[in-house]
């Protein structure tokens, strides 16, 4: 049934993207649990967890966050088992954080969703899209996909509008009005392994990713074991000052084509293709490593290997995986 569903949502894309002509009105749309634990510790899957693709408890909770100035510093990111960093319209830089290990009490600023967010969720098994909205014409393709829509409003009570932030960057999610519980680790499809770092590697202090209108620059602290995060210049804290740090940094260089969307302004809607194969940087532990990425199709997992075709294995933690134009 989840295979014809795919079919059919894979068809409907090329579709959208062969005919449509979306206008970007990007529509609108607290503090993180406090568990005692660091961010995504001891919390990943296992090698095997993420290989097979076992039975999960429930769905991962993706949720679309604003990253531009007047939304930071942001609510409940440094929750998140993985965070996608991805180009939008104007070369400017949107997140998308995936939970699965725990349940922050909020998430956001939340914004809206875009074509390549379909195509990158589908390597989750079902996963729950939270969104504040998205252009009427993307509304029927988000509908068809494998996915649990749920945009701002759907579950009234699962949302509320901040004080401290204008409109559109002060809408804010409960996830705990969405899901009864965080669906646990197995959840985590992705292809992701986790374990021993490989042999090699060089030291890296710093990195930065630069997109035409926004840079990551992730920074390795021995102290904390963890590359410390800023965004345009500007280090990535949540509102309650907890530093967002991830074990591993994925700079995946994918290609980044233009479609026949545009914005209200008359800017492209960049589309990030997902699935194929590429290369790509691994920071941990430190260190740098040349690695290689496939995805056959849109409902494969992500698979990282060394240059010799070895897995190559992620420090337990968060993961941040930059979608960089090669």
């Amino acid at each position: 049934m989840v295979r014809i569903r795919r079919g059919a949502w894979t068809a409907a894309l090329l579709a959208v993207t062969v005919t449509g002509s979306l206008l970007s009105g990007c529509t609108s749309g607290g503090g993180a649990a406090d568990d005692g634990r660091s961010p995504g510790q001891s919390q990943s899957p296992s090698p095997s967890e993420s290989e097979s693709g076992a039975a999960t408890t429930g769905p991962v909770l993706a949720v679309k966050i604003d990253n531009a100035p007047d939304a930071r510093p942001q609510t409940g990111l440094d929750a998140a088992d993985v965070v996608y960093a991805e180009q939008v319209e104007g070369g400017l830089s949107r997140l998308m954080a995936v939970f699965a290990s725990t349940l922050p009490d909020a998430v956001g600023p939340v914004r809206s969703a875009r074509e390549s967010d379909l195509e990158l969720l589908g390597q989750f098994h079902e996963p729950t899209l939270a969104f504040s909205g998205a252009q009427r014409k993307l509304l029927p393709l988000i509908d068809d996909a494998p996915l649990d829509p749920e945009p701002a409003g759907k579950v009234p009570d699962a949302w509320y509008r901040g004080t401290g932030k204008a409109a559109p960057h002060n809408l804010y999610l409960r996830p705990r009005r969405l899901m009864d519980s965080a669906p646990g680790d197995a959840a985590l499809t992705t292809g992701f392994r986790f374990g021993a770092a490989p042999e090699g590697g060089t030291p890296e202090a710093s990195r930065t990713v630069r997109f035409p209108s926004a840079r990551f620059t992730f920074t390795w602290s021995a102290d904390r074991g963890r590359w410390l995060v800023a965004m345009d210049g500007t280090p990535t804290v949540t509102t309650d000052g907890r530093t967002v740090a991830p074990a591993t940094v994925v700079i995946q260089y994918v290609k980044v084509r233009a479609s026949k969307y545009h914005d209200f302004l008359g800017n492209n809607t960049p589309f990030t293709e997902s699935v194929g194969s590429g290369t790509a940087r691994v920071l941990r532990d430190g260190r740098a490593y040349d690695a290689n990425w496939t995805r056959p199709g849109a409902a494969d997992g992500t698979r990282f290997t060394t240059p010799d075709g070895a897995p190559m294995n992620f420090a337990p933690g968060q993961v941040w995986v930059v979608l960089a134009e090669r």
